[in-house]
């Protein structure tokens, strides 16, 4: 690759490179340690001699913005400063939409101190202890194979079609989803499922209802596209489908597993949900994010596979069961809108990356994510187990835990007022990550309580962590 050098005509040559090499270090374009072409190689690229690069580069090292080094090259200086970017302008034409993207308050975003203590409750996150490393390199070095054989090319939009059917047998396997290979979308996490369905069903204006509490992004993700974005209450048996207004367009939930507080969606209120988005002729989206881990009961039935008239848009992702950072999910979509997701996608980003989508097939084909997803299961319910017999025992005189079958993290409601704002700021102090509940409300008054995920934690730490919670709690009185 070669230095973005422009030479015009053939007068002050040395001044020219001099000047741009020096414009370009002080801007930020070349940074601190950036390593430069040796002066014989930059001379041929420019059509220049020698002597100029060099007498350029002379007088870079004099200013104190190149370093030789023997035996290594030139060097920028790690004393180099580059310069501020140039302040915004608030005139541009669009200012005001700019700004209210930058005013977005997305609280799951940046939480700086997630992971940074030893003992963490974030939500969400899986045990990057139990991922399976021997496995995967095998199957990323299956899908370099398979890349090598293949002609370089895009990709189909859908997905390669060997994940799209290992995708659509997992489903059907797991939560009993009655779909074919051609009903199945690969999307880059979950948060791009909810992303294609919203940009072909919402527009300015539209009503869009979702679970108060609920998952911000997706309450966010729906304004952004203009959205009139309602929230719906949740109860003990999820989704209060009665408030669901007339002319909705779209409806979001997590029946599984409500985030954040937990509780499964009853049978009942499954059955008023589809009828309820059929007599307004909405779409239902079903996140379906981490209930591939169920602890107890008997197993519930997806509403997808309740679905009889195409209302419903199941999605699925490989963040809770695998790792967030392979940003691997689906969407299993009613075939009234597959072909308009289809082309969203296409405009949006193509495909899926595809080495990921040829390793990740290979190992849902041999077995290997139902073998991971029963070995983190184990784990889990016993960090599960721990957490409510705290929460039911010592802990109780603060904190209800709200009742749950499935995923990877349970919810605890304050009993009592709590300064909610200070336990976590004190629980920081003693090294244990706290994170609470009121962030996941935006309509009404919010819950004070505390999510607790147990996939970052180690289970041995479990009883220690919550010892230091229960000590500060009784010295907050």
């Amino acid at each position: 690759m070669e230095l973005h050098v422009v030479i015009d005509g053939d007068k002050d040559l040395a001044g020219q490179l001099y000047r741009q090499l020096r414009d370009s270090i002080r801007a930020g374009r070349l940074a601190a340690g950036e390593k430069l072409p040796p002066s014989r190689l930059l001379a041929e690229q420019l059509g220049l001699s020698r002597k100029t690069v060099s007498e350029a580069y002379a007088r870079l090292t004099f200013d104190r913005l190149l370093v030789g080094r023997v035996g290594s090259g030139t060097f920028v200086a790690d004393s180099a400063r580059s310069a501020p970017p140039p302040a915004a302008s608030p005139s541009f034409a669009g200012a005001a939409v700019a700004e209210r993207w930058r005013r977005m308050d997305t609280p799951l975003r940046h939480q700086a101190p997630a992971g940074h203590s030893r003992y963490e409750y974030i939500g969400g996150a899986p045990a990057r202890s139990l991922f399976p490393h021997a496995e995967w390199r095998r199957c990323v070095l299956h899908a370099l194979r398979e890349g090598a054989r293949s002609r370089g090319l895009y990709g189909p939009v859908e997905g390669m079609p060997v994940l799209r059917e290992a995708i659509a047998r997992h489903a059907a396997f797991a939560r009993g989803v009655r779909c074919g290979v051609d009903d199945v979308i690969v999307t880059n996490g979950a948060q791009q499922a909810l992303d294609l369905v919203a940009r072909v069903l919402v527009e300015p204006g539209s009503l869009v209802a979702v679970e108060e509490p609920g998952y911000p992004p997706a309450r966010l993700l729906f304004a952004a596209q203009g959205a009139e974005v309602v929230g719906i209450a949740v109860d003990a048996e999820g989704l209060q489908v009665d408030r669901i207004p007339d002319g909705t367009r779209l409806i979001y939930v997590t029946p599984a597993h409500q985030f954040p507080l937990g509780m499964p969606m009853s049978q009942r209120r499954r059955e008023a949900l589809l009828a309820r988005a059929h007599a307004i002729g909405a779409i239902v989206i079903e996140d379906d994010y981490d209930s591939e881990f169920r602890y107890e009961g008997r197993p519930t039935d997806s509403l997808q596979s309740m679905d009889t008239r195409g209302s419903v848009a199941f999605v699925g992702t490989f963040s809770k069961t695998l790792s967030p950072e392979l940003r691997l999910g689906y969407l299993i979509a009613p075939p009234a809108i597959l072909q308009a997701v289809c082309i969203a996608k296409h405009l949006s980003d193509w495909h899926t990356a595809t080495p990921a989508q040829w390793a990740l097939a290979k190992f849902i084909a041999d077995g290997g994510l139902h073998k991971h997803i029963r070995r983190c299961h184990a784990v889990y319910a016993e960090r599960r187990e721990r957490i409510m017999r705290r929460f039911d025992g010592d802990l109780s005189p603060w904190f209800e835990r709200v009742p749950a079958t499935a995923g990877i993290h349970l919810a605890a409601i304050c009993r009592k007022p709590i300064d909610m704002d200070t336990l976590p700021r004190l629980a920081r102090r003693v090294d244990v990550g706290l994170y609470p509940l009121e962030v996941f409300s935006h309509f009404g008054a919010p819950r004070q309580g505390l999510m607790l995920g147990f996939g970052a934690i180690d289970t041995d730490d479990i009883d220690p962590s919550l010892d230091r919670v229960r000590d500060i709690l009784l010295q907050m009185g």
